[in-house]
């Protein structure tokens, strides 16, 4: 009788522990179910970030950063109309060579700025890439081509000043 009771216990003890042993693997499983998610939310963020920003790289030249930055900008408030376009059109054709390349511009920067719902990441983005490319007079002469485009139009837009501020900051002016 005492064997059988020294059997029984000893049954008894390996299936608690066969029990502990399964609950800690499934505790384990759901951890890193857990913590593959979390890796899968970090990498599509980054996906999505980066897809955000795609149309911004691949701009190389300073007349299509700046009808991009002139557009987004001026998109904020609403869709482009055709007097808004056409004011920015005529700025553009001042700084591009050719009117193909006006075009390549203005059209490139509105699907650029449609692409993109945060102008501040545009302006993050591109406003260095000018500042880089342009020398102060043709920066200051880009803050004249945006107020020409926003007061272009049916109606004339106030730019938000923080929008401004960075804007300016972004091209290496002195702001107060």
């Amino acid at each position: 009788m005492p064997f059988l009771i020294a059997v029984l216990g000893l049954l008894g003890a390996a299936a608690i522990w066969w029990y502990r042993m399964k609950a800690m693997n499934e505790a384990a499983r759901e951890v890193a179910d857990v913590v593959g998610r979390v890796q899968g939310n970090i990498r599509r963020k980054k996906l999505r970030k980066q897809a955000a920003l795609s149309p911004l790289t691949a701009i190389d030249d300073p007349v299509v950063a700046a009808a991009t930055l002139i557009t987004a900008i001026v998109s904020e408030q609403g869709p482009i109309l055709p007097q808004r376009e056409a004011a920015l059109r005529e700025v553009i054709s001042q700084i591009a060579q050719s009117p193909k390349k006006t075009d390549e511009a203005v059209v490139y920067a509105k699907w650029a700025a449609s692409q993109i719902d945060d102008t501040t990441i545009v302006i993050d983005k591109l406003a260095p890439f000018l500042r880089e490319r342009l020398d102060p007079h043709e920066r200051d002469d880009l803050l004249r081509m945006l107020n020409r485009v926003a007061q272009g139009g049916e109606q004339s837009l106030r730019i938000a000043d923080q929008r401004m501020l960075r804007l300016r900051q972004k091209l290496g002016f002195e702001v107060n």
